[in-house]
């Protein structure tokens, strides 16, 4: 009997932990990933609650434990720097932190043998066909799969094709922010430091490399349009929101201008009656992002891969259960940690958590 082949978009979190779990049970898996290799971006990603079972249950628990950042927790400042109060490092850090560029490749590593990844490339069109899709990708021509799956981020070429527009989708939370490394001229070590002002914030952590900062500045925006920008237009929405703060803003500007990984998005959740159409389903952020500010985006990539997996293994080949039953189990957990997301957004009042 021939293998079901799936096609999953995206290899950052959810994408591969759904291969490896797929994989493992059967399945003939294929990975699309439009950069070009493996992703050496984002700062750090943090894990709470079931996400331990998964890593646990994909046997690298304790080596992602091993990457802890350590962060120590976080100082309050006021608009001249003087701190005025601390935060422990769970708000920000979760239970446990690491760089995200090692838990991808970690992911990487432990699915390369069994499936086969396609960096460099994305998919252009999905035709469906009486068992499948004909699948055509930008750099090549088309291939049959059985199932395809978003797993490809909060604006997910998947769901666009498959399910209508961002704008259908995608709903803005009120704050966008600039990342990006500088030199650590503060000194930090795993610690962070956060001031907030109305409709803006700065946070600055060092954690894993002395010499380096890792900037976040986020502000209040009424959409998500800087995203689409160039980044020229992006550093100029920055310098407008901050040109007029003291402390350290006018050298941190000056370090944003030079910085090779800066990095600009906006906090946004996607809103679905459904998770899946047809032979196509989302997992992570691609179906149901619960935004920065929820602190739960790792958690719900990697549980949301388990579950969608341990439901195709059980369906007996009857993908729409298995999608229906994957949707019925996880809804209420989303739910909740969607729900987080926006409180925090609000509580943070148009930026304070660090874009990665």
């Amino acid at each position: 009997m021939a293998k079901t082949r799936v096609l999953i978009s995206g290899a950052s979190v959810a994408g591969p932990a759904l291969a490896h779990f797929l994989q493992r049970v059967g399945y003939d898996v294929t990975v699309v990933e439009r950069a070009p290799a493996v992703r050496d971006s984002g700062y750090a990603v943090d894990f709470r609650g079931p996400a331990f079972d998964v890593l646990d249950e994909m046997g690298i628990l304790d080596e992602v434990r091993g990457l802890d950042t350590g962060m120590r927790g976080v100082v309050l400042v006021d608009g001249t720097g003087a701190e005025t109060g601390r935060l422990p490092a769970e708000v920000f850090a979760g239970e446990l932190e690491v760089p995200k560029r090692e838990l991808t490749r970690i992911l990487h590593r432990i699915t390369a043998d069994d499936v086969e990844y396609v960096f460099g490339d994305s998919i252009s069109t999905l035709t469906p066909r009486d068992s499948g899709f004909a699948v055509e990708f930008e750099g090549g021509g088309p291939r049959e799969f059985d199932l395809v799956i978003g797993a490809d981020g909060l604006y997910s070429k998947v769901r666009q094709l498959a399910f209508g527009p961002h704008t259908d989708t995608v709903r803005h939370l009120g704050m966008s922010g600039a990342g990006f490394s500088a030199p650590n001229h503060l000194g930090l070590d795993r610690v962070g430091v956060l001031q907030q002002a109305e409709g803006a914030a700065v946070y600055l952590f060092s954690a894993g490399d002395p010499d380096r900062l890792t900037v976040s500045l986020s502000f209040a925006t009424a959409s998500a349009a800087l995203d689409r920008r160039s980044r020229g237009e992006q550093e100029a929405a920055v310098r407008d929101a901050f040109g007029r703060h003291g402390w350290e803003v006018p050298r941190l500007l000056d370090a944003m201008a030079e910085a090779d990984d800066f990095y600009f998005a906006s906090a946004g959740q996607v809103h679905l009656d459904s998770w899946s159409r047809g032979r196509v389903a989302l997992v992570g952020d691609a179906g149901y992002c619960a935004a920065p500010t929820s602190g739960m985006g790792t958690s719900q990539a990697l549980i949301g891969a388990r579950v969608l997996a341990g439901q195709l293994a059980d369906s007996g080949g009857d993908h729409a259960a298995a999608f229906a039953a994957y949707e019925a189990r996880l809804r209420p957990y989303v739910t909740e940690n969607q729900a987080k997301g926006r409180e925090a957004a609000l509580v943070f009042g148009g930026g304070a958590m660090p874009v990665s």
